[in-house]
């Protein structure tokens, strides 16, 4: 495979202050950081807004913000500043129509308390013992959430309050989502941070620049796995105004990087790749991308998606594909979202391009079709550029197990 940048549209855009952003080949396209326009931040704060959250979403918060502070471990050397416990990871969940339809997603962070946080001298906490609550029930929680659709995403959950104590605040212009991504920041450790953030200002001493550069300013942000794959390394909400720990100038990439680096592994993201409205979430995969419990109690939505997961048999996922002409040679922007996929002998559709950057695309397509031995798939409306469906590494064998057998047999 070509190496991701080679194959990325250079652009032209720069970010605040000035900075340039990596465009071209980087000198370790290995290791990719970018601020995420197309994401913005929501805070729920208020002594019910993690029940709140939970009552709505795909996901088990609860037991997601619980797990992250009573879990992790002490630290030995802490930093001030820095939480005395191991930070929460993000949890990732959905909000569906009543009729089980995607609608938004939100990657959830629950804030360290002010609590966790130790004092100058680095010996005590800064406001004295933690409360019980806190371990459990955050009183805020950040999100980040689909930029496009913010503005309708907190109207939708302020019609949803009623009598909940939550405040409900788009804070875009004060907090920024970052990616921390690539090949050599996949990894499996259970630690929910960043290996080289945990490294940076831990020591006998006090390292105001180390503390600076690993904890964001003193307010605890910091880059924490990313809830969905190892595959897709880091995530953080970061003040705006700063630049988080970890990324160097000839790091920081465009967007579209980090965009081609998902549609070549299958991950959508956002209201524009999931079809607001329309989207079946277990056929975008969001069950194996940690969005949706299984064991949780009621949520909007969750007649259809429980039938769905209990019936088991799902024809029709979200699939990652490459853009090719009769020669095998990638086809750069020869295809538009909403192009149909059909079998090229049978003429027969049997899905559609919902994303497309340079030669790669993801779509919904019928598994027995796309991944059949020995069929081929073209766009309809232009025979000359055929498709080959991926089947990703991540997805469960499960998955295409019939399809296998099938092919086997055959």
């Amino acid at each position: 495979m070509p190496p991701l940048a080679r194959r990325l549209a250079a652009s032209l855009l720069r970010p605040r202050g000035g900075r340039a952003l990596h465009t071209g080949p980087p000198s370790d396209p290995a290791v990719l950081a970018c601020r995420l326009a197309s994401r913005a931040v929501v805070r729920f704060a208020g002594p019910e807004a993690a029940r709140f959250l939970h009552s709505l979403l795909t996901n088990d918060l609860l037991s997601a913000f619980a797990a992250g502070g009573a879990s992790s471990p002490q630290r030995y050397a802490p930093t001030p500043n820095a939480p005395a416990r191991g930070p929460a990871g993000p949890a990732y969940a959905a909000l569906l129509t009543p009729q089980g339809r995607f609608l938004y997603d939100l990657f959830l962070y629950r804030t360290p308390p002010r609590s966790q946080m130790l004092d100058r001298t680095g010996s005590a906490p800064e406001t004295g013992e933690k409360p019980a609550q806190e371990e459990g029930e955050p009183a805020e929680v950040l999100a980040d959430v689909d930029a496009a659709e913010v503005d309708e995403l907190v109207a939708c959950f302020k019609r949803y309050r009623l009598r909940s104590k939550v405040e409900i605040d788009n804070v875009s212009e004060n907090f920024a989502c970052w990616q921390r991504f690539g090949r050599n920041v996949v990894h499996t450790e259970p630690s929910t941070q960043e290996p080289e953030a945990q490294s940076i200002g831990w020591g006998q001493g006090i390292d105001h620049a180390g503390e600076s550069a690993a904890q964001g300013n003193g307010h605890g942000w910091q880059w924490l796995k990313d809830p969905r794959l190892d595959y897709l390394g880091y995530r953080g909400i970061f003040p705006a105004d700063t630049i988080p720990p970890l990324v160097e100038s000839d790091k920081e990439a465009d967007e579209r990087h980090y965009q081609l680096w998902r549609i070549e592994n299958g991950i959508a993201e956002g209201s524009t790749e999931i079809p607001k409205g329309e989207a079946i979430p277990l056929e975008y995969n969001l069950a194996a991308l940690n969005a949706i419990s299984f064991e949780k109690g009621c949520y909007i939505g969750q007649e259809l998606i429980a039938r769905t997961h209990h019936r088991g048999v799902i024809r029709k996922r979200l699939m990652p594909m490459k853009f090719v002409d009769e020669k095998g040679e990638e086809l750069d922007q020869a295809v538009a979202p909403g192009s149909e996929v059909v079998n090229e002998a049978s003429g027969k559709k049997i899905g559609t391009v919902n994303t497309a950057l340079g030669s790669r695309g993801m779509g919904l397509l019928r598994l027995e079709e796309a991944l059949k031995q020995g069929s081929f798939l073209r766009i309809s409306d232009n025979k000359g550029v055929r498709v080959q469906a991926i089947k990703p590494d991540w997805w469960p064998a499960e998955w295409t197990q019939m399809v296998d057998q099938q092919s086997a047999v055959a």
